[in-house]
């Protein structure tokens, strides 16, 4: 193993079950012998069309859902995952859940509070800061997912579809802060519908299809090979 692999995601399935009716179940499988590794210093972008696996895959990065069969193996202490999909508690004020998301990250409280005026500046919540997070718009919340794992130390920040919000200020405000972190030698895996994005802020590229990894490499390489295969499909409908 080289010294400079953060995560090594090793022969990884995942199926969820669903209940159908009585003693009935369906079954999904969302991943399937997945492996990779993602590099210190590195951003990785992971492409695919909607339902292939790329937010269940974060979240088993993350540590969050737990893979049936493979293992994935980390060899960091922290990884944060900012998603849209990620629940704040809805009657904690923003202020609250920014302290609460950057102490489970394991900042000290005082780490956390003294990063909270940059927090809320960059999501631009002025009083709103202070308000229930239930009373936010997706957006809002957006931002402050955001500006929390941006703002907060993390050893790889793994970012789920979050540049895709907002206006598009904050868009380009949003993928500057990525870029600042890409300069710093951050760690960064986002999930991306935007191939642009992905060929401007990759130094790789991850692509799913139907839980199970395509391709991985070059990201100019991995894009070109992914559009080919969308130009393919004969309903527009599936190149989503």
């Amino acid at each position: 193993m080289s010294e400079s692999v953060c995560l090594e995601a090793k022969n990884i399935s995942l199926t969820f079950r669903a209940r159908r009716g009585f003693f009935r179940y369906s079954y999904h499988t969302a991943l399937d012998n997945v492996s990779f590794d993602i590099r210190k210093g590195e951003t990785v972008g992971i492409v695919g069309r909607n339902g292939c696996g790329k937010s269940t895959l974060l979240k088993v990065l993350a540590d969050i859902l737990k893979p049936d069969a493979g293992e994935l193996v980390s060899h960091v202490n922290y990884v944060s995952l900012q998603s849209l999909a990620t629940g704040f508690e809805k009657n904690l004020s923003g202020r609250d859940n920014a302290i609460l998301s950057a102490m489970l990250l394991g900042h000290t409280l005082e780490q956390a509070t003294a990063a909270l005026p940059d927090i809320c500046d960059f999501a631009e919540l002025g009083d709103s800061f202070d308000e229930p997070v239930k009373t936010y718009s997706s957006g809002m919340r957006a931002r402050l997912g955001f500006s929390t794992a941006m703002l907060m130390h993390a050893d790889v920040l793994l970012v789920d579809e979050t540049l895709g919000v907002g206006d598009s200020r904050f868009k380009k405000k949003a993928e500057a802060a990525i870029l600042d972190k890409i300069n710093s030698d951050q760690t960064v895996v986002f999930v991306s519908h935007q191939s642009s994005q992905v060929e401007r802020l990759c130094n790789r590229a991850v692509w799913l299809e139907k839980g199970q990894v395509m391709e991985v490499g070059d990201t100019k390489t991995v894009l070109n090979n992914y559009q080919a295969f969308l130009a393919t499909l004969p309903n527009p409908q599936k190149r989503k």
